[in-house]
């Protein structure tokens, strides 16, 4: 198992104190944040395990609560995310979520009703992946943020079959664009970039073959920009992305783009530093009308379910994504400067190291 390469992510300290409208950040109370946990299938309640062992030793009080959601709460009863869950879950300051996904289970079930259902519902409309590490072939470290659009494109489910299983089977999935998902991303991409170091923003899309989605993100691309002066831009296709991110990762800072490019991308970015297994991420609602979404992105594994090998540091990461959330900065640090320097052995082995390197550090 390793750490997350020689640099830590740079990411949403000032982007999460921003006074955005809606309702303002959760505050601690006695009890301590308020935080829905799902362990979910597979390898997901292991590695949250020792992302919540880790929290515990910076001192931040969490009042967490469990939900039996995934793939194995369907095969046992069948439901997936009732609309009374749900509402439950809103009343939480944020949702730690391990990994859902069991076999058995038919593809679409678990995804559209649970994951999708919770970032539709909740307004989860940021999906945030930070990079960083030293790319296969390369000698110095990358440092990027890709913001994907979280909410629309290929993953609303417009379209239908007709003739289903005949020779003259037809089958549509539509991509849905709006001007205001489209701007509320670009937005928060360009406020990201503005904070960091290089100031720059690249969009990836398609524009050259979808000429209608395209259009309208890069019109709406466009105009932002011209607000915000002091950030540099750039625009590749998602083809060229992808050779760039395996052959030149470093020219990348802030990347914007939409939820299909944005699913495939951070998954080669994740291939690109260090490994799946600590890619993490944040599923946000900037207005904090309802809970922000917390997960590691590596799946729930289950060919290594059980075996105690699987690496908890995506899920530790994604545990101090949701600590800056909360306005608990200096614990969010202290989460990431543990997970830096590589460590071995199982997965609770390596929580315990992690864990040990944030106390000493508090």
């Amino acid at each position: 198992m390793g750490g997350i390469g020689s640099g830590l992510h740079r990411t949403l300290e000032i982007c999460f104190r921003k006074n955005f409208t809606g309702r303002p950040m959760a505050n601690r109370s006695a009890a301590g944040h308020r935080v829905a946990v799902i362990g979910g299938d597979g390898i997901g309640p292991e590695v949250l395990a020792e992302a919540l062992k880790a929290v515990a030793a910076t001192g931040v009080k969490l009042a967490t609560t469990s939900f039996d959601l995934g793939g194995a709460r369907y095969l046992r009863d069948g439901e997936v995310l009732s609309d009374a869950t749900l509402a439950e879950l809103r009343r939480f300051d944020a949702i730690l979520l391990g990994a859902v996904g069991t076999p058995g289970v038919p593809p679409g079930v678990i995804e559209r009703g649970l994951l999708l259902k919770m970032r539709f519902e909740l307004d989860l409309y940021v999906n945030l992946r930070p990079f960083s590490g030293i790319a296969p072939g390369q000698t110095k470290a990358h440092d990027f943020v890709v913001i994907r659009e979280n909410t629309e494109g290929p993953y609303v489910g417009e379209g239908g079959v007709l003739r289903r299983g005949t020779p003259d089977e037809v089958a549509t999935q539509g991509s849905v664009n709006t001007a205001k998902g489209v701007e509320r991303c670009v937005r928060f991409a360009f406020d990201l970039a503005r904070t960091r170091a290089r100031k720059h923003l690249t969009l990836v899309h398609k524009t050259n073959v979808l000429t209608f989605a395209g259009d309208l993100w890069q019109r709406t691309f466009d105009r932002v920009a011209g607000e915000y002066k002091d950030v540099s831009t750039a625009y590749n296709h998602v083809d060229a992305a992808c050779i760039y991110f395996v052959q030149d990762p470093h020219r990348y800072d802030v990347i914007v783009t939409d939820n299909l490019f944005g699913d495939i991308l951070t998954d080669l970015g994740g291939a690109v530093s260090g490994g799946i297994g600590v890619a993490s991420s944040a599923n946000l609602n900037p207005t904090r009308s309802g809970p922000s979404m917390f997960e590691p992105v590596h799946g729930s594994a289950p060919d290594i379910a059980g075996k105690g090998i699987a690496n908890p540091v995506a899920a530790v990461l994604s545990a101090a994504h949701m600590l800056e959330f909360l306005g608990e900065a200096r614990a969010a640090q202290v989460l990431r400067a543990a997970c830096v320097e590589p460590t071995t052995g199982s997965t609770v082995a390596v929580g315990d190291e992690i864990a040990r390197r944030v106390r000493a550090s508090i």
